[in-house]
Parts: C-alpha cells; sequence; structure tokens
C-alpha cells in the first residue's frame, strides 16, 4: 500500500513528473559519461565524456531547483524573490540578536516595522491597559484583555502580503453594530473566546499574518491605568487620562471588578524574554499611557534593571497634550526612573532633526510641539545620549522606521566591540 501511495507523486497536474524525469536524465547521463571517460583512451573523447557529465549534472541542479520551486510556489503562492534570497534572508534573519522591545501605540508599531529587517528574534512587550475605542467597547463587552496595540504590533512584524496587514487595520465605518470596530480586533477577540486563552489567542493571529518575532501582553490581568496628577485628584481610565489636561505626577495599575482579588503579575513570558535579551528598547511612544504601563509592573523593571542585555529608551519626537505639555527629553526620561529605577536605561536616543514648519504648524493646533533635546542634562544624570536625524519626512512628525533600527544597531555593534575587548 505504501508504494501505491508513493505513485500519487505522478498525477496529472502537480507538475512533479517533468522535473523527476529531467533529473533521471540527468542521472544517466552523469553515469554514462563517467563509465566511458573512466575507460576511455583517446583526448578527444574524453572531452566529450566530460561534456557529456557537466551536462548531466546542469540538468540534476535544474531539475532539483525547479522541483523545490514548484513546492515553494505551492505554500507561498506570491512570492516575488528568488528562492535563495528568501532563504538566505530567513537564516540571516535567525541569527539576529534577541531583542525586547516595551510599549504600545503607534509608536511601537513604528519601530518594529525598521527592526524586523534585522531580526526575527524580536519580543515585542505590550501594554493591556488601552481603554478607547474599539478597544474598549471589547473588554466592556466581553471582558477581554486589550486587543488595540497588540493588535497594531502584529500588523508591524507581519510577513505577508500588505493586503493581510490592511484587513487587520480595517475599521468599520458604516453605521452599524461594528462602526468604529477594528477587523484585527474583532479577531482577536473572536480567538480569545474560542481558545479561552489570551495569549493563545495572541500567538494563532501571528500566525495568520507570519510575523517575524513574538507579541506578548505584559501582563495577563485585566487592569485599568490610573493617573494620579499633580493637584491631588485621580482618574482612571487608559483613554481619560490625557483629557484632565493637569499635570501627571504619577500612574499605576488597578485590578478590573472582575479581578479584584488578584495580584497584577507581569505575563510569565514576557519576563523570560527580557531575561534572555541583548537588547531592549523602550519607547517610542506615549509615555504614561503606552510606556509607564508596562514598566510600574514590578517585576518587569526589576527584570529590564537586573539584566546585562544593552538597554535603549527612545524619546518621543513631539510632545503630547494632556500627557507631556512642555516635556524636554530629560524630563521624559527623570519620569520613566521615578516610575521605576535608574539601571533601566543606558542609553537615550533623541532627533535633533527640526521638522518641516508645514507639518509643525498641524500639531500646533493639537497643542503639540517638538520635544527639546536637552541631550547635556540626559549626560549629566549619567546615561550616554545618542542624537540625530531619526524622522520620517511626510506630513506627520514621527520617527522613521529604517533610521531609528539603524540608530539601534549602530549602538549594539559598538557596545558589542566595547565588550569584546
Amino acid at each position: 500500500m505504501k508504494g501505491l501511495k508513493k505513485l500519487r507523486w505522478l498525477y496529472p497536474g502537480i507538475r512533479i513528473k517533468r522535473w523527476i524525469l529531467l533529473i533521471v536524465l540527468g542521472i544517466i547521463a552523469v553515469i554514462f559519461g563517467a563509465a566511458r571517460f573512466i575507460g576511455e583512451a583517446l583526448l578527444w573523447l574524453k572531452t566529450l565524456d566530460a561534456a557529456l557529465i557537466f551536462l548531466g549534472i546542469t540538468l540534476i541542479v535544474a531539475g532539483v531547483r525547479s522541483m523545490v520551486k514548484s513546492f515553494v510556489s505551492v505554500f507561498l503562492p506570491s512570492f516575488g524573490e528568488d528562492l535563495v534570497d528568501i532563504i538566505y534572508k530567513k537564516r540571516y534573519l535567525e541569527r539576529g540578536p534577541r531583542m525586547v522591545t516595551i510599549g504600545g501605540g503607534h509608536g511601537l508599531a513604528t519601530l518594529l516595522a525598521g527592526l524586523k529587517e534585522y531580526s526575527t528574534n524580536v519580543n515585542a512587550v505590550v501594554t493591556v491597559a488601552d481603554s478607547g475605542g474599539s478597544t474598549g467597547r471589547l473588554r466592556q463587552e466581553f471582558d477581554v484583555l486589550a486587543p488595540g496595540d497588540i493588535r497594531n504590533c502584529i500588523v508591524a512584524l507581519a510577513d505577508v502580503p500588505s493586503l493581510m496587514g490592511e484587513l487587520f487595520q480595517f475599521r468599520f465605518k458604516k453605521d452599524s453594530e461594528l462602526k468604529g470596530h477594528n477587523f484585527g480586533n474583532l479577531f482577536i477577540t473572536a480567538m480569545t473566546q474560542l481558545t479561552g486563552d489570551f495569549e493563545k489567542a495572541v500567538e494563532e493571529s501571528s500566525k495568520v499574518l507570519a510575523i517575524r518575532g513574538k507579541v506578548l501582553p505584559s501582563t495577563l490581568n485585566k487592569v485599568n491605568l490610573v493617573a494620579e496628577y499633580k493637584d491631588g485628584s485621580r482618574v482612571e481610565g487608559e483613554a481619560e487620562i490625557p483629557e484632565k489636561k493637569v499635570p501627571i505626577e504619577r500612574v499605576y495599575l488597578n485590578p478590573t471588578h472582575s479581578e479584584l482579588q488578584k495580584k497584577i503579575r507581569p505575563a510569565s513570558h514576557a519576563i523570560e524574554a527580557i531575561e534572555n535579551a541583548q537588547i531592549i528598547i523602550i519607547g517610542p511612544g506615549s509615555l504614561y499611557t503606552s510606556i509607564l504601563p508596562n514598566l510600574v509592573i514590578k517585576e518587569i523593571s526589576e527584570a529590564i534593571a537586573g539584566s546585562s542585555a544593552l538597554k535603549i529608551y527612545v524619546c518621543n519626537v513631539m510632545s503630547q497634550h494632556g500627557e507631556t505639555d512642555d516635556y524636554s527629553a530629560s524630563e521624559h526620561l527623570k519620569a520613566i526612573i521615578k516610575h521605576t529605577q535608574p539601571k533601566i536605561i543606558d542609553y537615550c536616543i533623541v532627533n535633533t532633526k527640526v521638522p518641516q514648519e508645514e507639518a509643525l504648524a498641524k500639531y500646533r493646533e493639537e497643542k503639540a510641539f517638538p520635544v527639546k533635546a536637552d541631550s547635556w542634562e540626559i549626560r549629566r544624570m549619567g546615561y550616554k545620549v545618542i542624537e540625530g536625524n531619526v524622522i520620517h519626512a511626510a506630513d506627520f512628525v514621527r520617527h522613521d522606521p529604517k533610521r531609528l533600527a539603524q540608530a539601534i544597531m549602530n549602538i549594539f555593534r559598538r557596545e558589542t566591540i566595547r565588550r569584546e575587548f
């Protein structure tokens, strides 16, 4: 029976028979040519035999290459690169440094889009305290962890055609019950309901987009972000925090009503990733609502501080009204240290490129301004600073994924050489 099953490879339409035949002809040519070459005395006949051997080898290589390509085209029907380039890139990225990113929102997604070109060993530790928009509605209706920032990071690390990423980011606009929801948020929520495990849902969703790396929630507890302002007042809920327009004193996490009896703990996979990392990158992203919700989990900040990895903070390019009004780069850094501990950072990357006036005009309407790069103050605090142009030349003043990733890799290479010698 096993022998009969093997004959299924000869079924019509599989596009394998022709390449098997080509390989067989190549093998026959090599055997025939080699046999004649060994027994032949005349030089000119030996030359013909050698040519026959070379022809046979060429047929074998062409047959094997075409057969492999036929197989690959079934599983990767849209690949446009040569197979050798695909294999080389995959093997090269597998040898890339072990990186952990900490944050959430569009800032972290921008960073991941650049880092995935250097390594597949990227672990994004993402906040699950988001409470606005589609995410907030799903949290209330289904009592699930916030999927929004998770979705953004999955799409950023995707290694599939852009249409799949666009599908996950698709937002329903027509007036219906789905208005305002992202397809990706609904997908992750459905997977959570199906598997009964948010981590498993994120893992399975990641497989759909074949991501380069992993996306990990910072905690599996259902939590709300709380802000305590300098006037003594408090607000609970990530989306509401910037709306008060009062300077923030500190932020912390509270368990939701369904989690009141549980202590907030970090996800074990997040801690494991931090302990194994060679590079840990904090930010960019909203300081109080994307970055600190991860770092105020004590075990996470302690794991980062105790790590021997290179620790880099990527400072925001623009201030955020209601969160970091008038903050300089050093004040961003001081807020992180205040909530955690000094050893959580080694380097700080700050942008020194002045954005275009046309772009800045749009931000001034939202009371957002360029973050002052007071590198001298950061150095005085005992941290190293990397200055430069790390922004995207477009209508929006944001970090450029390629420039930012390149700056991080340059620091890593330099530090690796320094530590070795």
